[in-house]
């Protein structure tokens, strides 16, 4: 009886000292989003001001994309830039709101899909790097 009991004791000691290890994802908790960007000057300057404020854990520049789209009826094809930002998703209207805030572009693109599922440790990383957002947002 007693060695059950000090093996009780003993495996809810291990648990509880490795309970803060313990990281389950909610799924959709954490997003990517995905911002074009005309030039790897504007580029640097979000991804730096991005992660600098908290919005994000981290941003991939991506050079080498062609664009076609419609503006002011006509069909425009320009070269740009992607920014992959990862963050979390209760983030995102705080980042929309700093991208329109000093994005080049009158009508910016951010667009974001929630992460479904992922590498637990990368998402975990996530979810401690970025804070809650403010309460006033």
């Amino acid at each position: 009886m007693r060695l059950s009991v000090f093996l009780l004791l003993a495996n809810l000691r291990y648990y509880c000292r490795n309970m803060s290890d313990t990281f389950v994802y909610q799924k959709n908790s954490a997003s990517a989003c995905f911002i074009t960007v005309p030039n790897i000057e504007l580029a640097k300057k979000l991804a730096h001001g991005i992660v600098s404020n908290n919005l994000a854990a981290c941003v991939n520049i991506i050079p080498g994309l062609t664009s076609v789209y419609s503006w002011e009826n006509k069909i425009q094809e320009d070269n740009e830039l992607l920014l992959m930002v990862k963050t979390k998703t209760n983030k995102v209207d705080e980042l929309s709101k700093f991208i329109r805030e000093n994005h080049e572009y009158s009508v910016a693109e951010v667009i974001s899909t929630p992460i479904e599922n992922g590498n637990a440790p990368y998402l975990k990383w996530i979810h401690d790097t970025v804070p809650e957002p403010k309460e006033n947002e």
